[in-house]
């Protein structure tokens, strides 16, 4: 999985190397290749925004500049995405999608924005990471690289990727490791048993559990078994 980044501070996604998707960085399993926006700058300053034609407050991208940096790496076959708060909300269903391609273009805003006419000229799709606007887009980049690239083979677990929250529908069940005992607190019975099949049906009656009570609008999308549903009557009634 290859993501370009199109942004006018590189220098922030520098977390990225850390941890997890530094790794998988490291393994080639993933490409992350960042273009300054402000090297295709004509002007002596680097300067690549203007006053927006209608009057208003701020500053907009120069569509020029944005158009040479994409052509740097133009590939027919990659997604464009354009992180906006005018997005779609990105969610487990898109990232799995998104996981699946093998190039995806990231192009971060600032200011007022970009220009309309490069957006509608490279943009295939839009994409916010919540109802709320931030400074740029280079958070909204990191956290699509982050999320997406935990899809790819080989990055973490499959299993991990199986059983978290919201693979399945449903927020993920607690977890617990050592001490047995915290604050007299016990690691629940069940799970120091040993039996593989009721560990697992007590994990899925506790992500019901966590959804019911966390993001109950999750459960209105979800097909529940007839036992998930006996469950869940009895967590109501809790």
């Amino acid at each position: 999985m290859k993501f370009d980044v199109l942004t006018l501070f590189p220098e922030m996604f520098e977390s990225l190397k850390q941890s997890i998707i530094g790794k998988a960085e490291e393994k080639e399993l993933i490409e992350i290749n960042l273009i300054n926006i402000r090297d295709f700058s004509k002007n002596k300053h680097k300067k690549v925004d203007d006053t927006p034609y209608g009057g208003g407050a701020g500053m907009v991208i120069r569509p020029d500049v944005v158009y040479d940096a994409y052509k740097s790496i133009k590939d027919e076959n990659a997604k464009v995405i354009y992180l906006s708060p005018q997005g779609k909300v990105l969610n487990q269903k898109k990232v799995e999608q998104l996981s699946k391609e093998k190039h995806l273009i990231l192009l971060c805003g600032h200011y007022e924005g970009i220009d309309q006419r490069v957006i509608d000229e490279i943009v295939d799709e839009e994409i916010s990471i919540g109802d709320y606007v931030l400074t740029g887009g280079e958070i909204p980049a990191m956290v699509l690289i982050d999320t997406v690239s935990r899809y790819v083979e080989g990055v973490i677990n499959e299993e991990s990727v199986n059983e978290e929250s919201f693979s399945q529908g449903l927020l993920e069940y607690p977890q617990y490791t050592r001490p047995e005992t915290f604050n007299n607190k016990k690691v629940p019975e069940i799970l120091l048993s040993g039996h593989h099949e009721n560990i697992n049906k007590w994990r899925r009656c506790e992500s019901l559990k966590n959804t019911y009570y966390k993001r109950p609008e999750l459960l209105e999308n979800i097909k529940l078994s007839e036992e998930d549903n006996k469950n869940l009557n009895k967590i109501k009634k809790m």
